[in-house]
């Protein structure tokens, strides 16, 4: 087997586009099977193992990580219409300690600490480039892999909340026509301050805009992506608001906060930017258990989407951790793109549990 050292990851040096349009291609590497029956969103998969919305550039960076060993791949955050990436730095690397919400900043690090600053603004190819990609990635990726498509609404000048919710269809509709197994509504990007990056805080408009999706979404499975929501009285209202549309919840974006240098200065023109990695452990873990006795004081009979955690994952530990914590499956992000071969260490350590 190859090494980590040796596999190609993102590159924290080159820009998105460089990054998108470098994208590997999938290597051959030996699987374990991970024991057990595993579903997502009432969709048979052979793990839990998977990638949330964000390394995921294109179809290529789907299929070079499903060849590593995850199961569920999340097409990146994809738009009704082109939108340019932040500039540089899009990961910056960080010093802090375990991240609970409401820290007023934390320091950069010189080197990956195992958390990281992300400031990407959920840049999106054109649609006719996407839908095309998508649909070229379905027939090339195997068929017990699921690929789910992340959308978001562009909000335009003079827009109302309708308008919102429309344009998320409008891409959800996309996205299935293309070939999406389900549908992902990102609802929450702590790098974007319009209320499309913001819906998760706001119970009423997440309805509606979820409303509209599901019109479109029928029986494709639909996830809705949110952010830290540390109250369990907020976690109820959000819960309520969209209980009749979501099959599941995906979380947590990130951990907002400021980043400052060396000598104290704001980085991203003092703006917030989401916090990933090992510092959103805890949090993530936090937040699970409050969803999961929500979802299980509902009454009986009630529909429970399912829960679907990401969020400092990034051992075989950390995955049965939140397994047991009520994740019907778990998601990836940061330790994947440092350790490319992290999910294949996660089936083997997985694999050797139960013999």
């Amino acid at each position: 087997m190859q090494s980590s050292q040796q596999l190609p990851r993102y590159d924290l040096q080159q820009t998105y586009q460089w990054n998108y349009e470098n994208a590997p291609e999938p290597v051959e590497l030996e699987q374990q099977v991970v024991p057990g029956h595993w579903s997502f969103c009432g969709m048979p998969v052979p793990s839990p193992l998977g990638i949330p919305a964000g390394p995921l550039l294109n179809g290529k960076w789907v299929l070079y990580y499903a060849s590593l060993g995850f199961d569920v791949l999340t097409y990146k955050t994809v738009r009704s219409t082109f939108r340019e990436c932040y500039p540089l730095p899009n990961l910056q690397p960080v010093n802090t300690t375990p991240l609970q919400g409401g820290e007023q900043r934390v320091s950069i690090s010189e080197t990956m600490q195992g958390s990281w600053a992300v400031s990407f603004g959920m840049p999106s190819a054109s649609p006719d480039a996407w839908r095309k990609d998508i649909e070229q990635t379905r027939t090339r990726l195997a068929a017990e892999k699921i690929l789910s498509v992340s959308v978001v609404g562009s909000l335009q000048p003079g827009w109302s909340l309708e308008d919102l919710a429309d344009d998320y269809a409008l891409c959800a509709q996309w996205a299935i026509q293309s070939g999406a197994d389900c549908i992902e509504t990102n609802f929450s990007c702590p790098n974007v301050c319009t209320r499309d990056g913001q819906l998760y805080q706001q119970p009423e408009a997440a309805s509606l805009v979820a409303s509209r999706v599901k019109e479109v979404t029928g029986s494709v499975p639909y996830l809705i992506k949110i952010g830290h929501v540390p109250d369990k009285t907020q976690a109820q209202e959000f819960l309520q608001a969209i209980l009749p549309y979501a099959s599941g919840i995906v979380m947590t974006n990130s951990v907002a906060t400021s980043v400052s240098d060396d000598q104290g200065k704001l980085l991203f023109g003092g703006e917030q930017r989401g916090i990933c990695g090992a510092a959103t452990k805890e949090a993530s873990l936090t937040q699970l258990k409050i969803f999961t006795e929500l979802i299980q004081e509902l009454p009986a009979g009630a529909f429970r989407p399912d829960l679907i955690s990401c969020g400092g994952i990034s051992s075989a530990v950390d995955v049965k951790e939140f397994l047991a914590a009520g994740a019907q499956a778990t998601h990836l992000a940061t330790a994947a793109m440092c350790d490319p071969l992290i999910a294949c260490q996660i089936r083997k350590a997985l694999s050797k549990q139960e013999e």
